[in-house]
């Protein structure tokens, strides 16, 4: 007879994602993941796999988490220019339960060099950031608060790069005035 699980495996998956945030994928030892958690090893190992794929699956969390943060913080935002500082606010914006700094990007650093099915999470991760930058411009253009002389292609490029750029600045520095200065400038390219 199978024993059933004695812990909730989303709440394991979320303490997983939070010290692979805070100490990176190559620092954070199985031993560290059994501390943290609270689970034996070997109920990890039978639950999410070895230390790379319970990784993986972290790293899809995450991106769910932030994915549904976005959604539901953009929608009813009706100004292009106001959704776009709301993504860069939500990637400065310290928090207890979080760590600073963003665990796609610590993991492109960290990772996308050494790891092709990483490098490849992570492209995607960034093509998908980009076209709502882009989509959120075109829509800018049409609704007349974004001019038709701007190229947005170059333009979701550049807002997408200032972005990956504040998500490294927030682990580095806890100077918010740097940060506003920042997105400031960043978004004076749509005026």
């Amino acid at each position: 007879m199978a024993r059933n699980k004695e812990f909730d495996e989303t709440k394991v998956l979320l303490k997983a994602m939070v010290l692979f945030w805070r100490n990176g994928y190559e620092k954070t030892s199985m031993q560290d993941l059994v501390d943290f958690t609270k689970i034996n090893r070997k109920s990890i190992y039978d639950t999410f796999g070895d230390k790379q794929t319970l990784f993986l699956k972290a790293l899809q969390l995450f991106e769910e988490i932030v994915d549904r943060r976005i959604q539901s913080r953009l929608q009813p935002t009706s100004s292009v220019k106001s959704a776009i500082r709301e993504m860069f606010e939500m990637a400065v914006a310290s928090h207890d339960e979080k760590p600073p700094g963003c665990l796609i990007v610590n993991t492109a650093v960290e990772l996308s060099l050494h790891d092709p099915k990483i490098a490849d999470r992570i492209q995607k991760s960034f093509s998908k950031t980009e076209s709502l930058i882009r989509e959120l411009l075109l829509q800018g253009q049409m609704n007349g608060e974004v001019s038709h002389q701007l190229d947005v292609e170059k333009t979701a490029q550049f807002i997408h790069n200032s972005f990956i750029g504040i998500r490294v600045l927030a682990k580095t520095t806890n100077d918010q005035k740097k940060l506003q200065n920042i997105i400031d400038s960043t978004l004076e390219v749509l005026d």
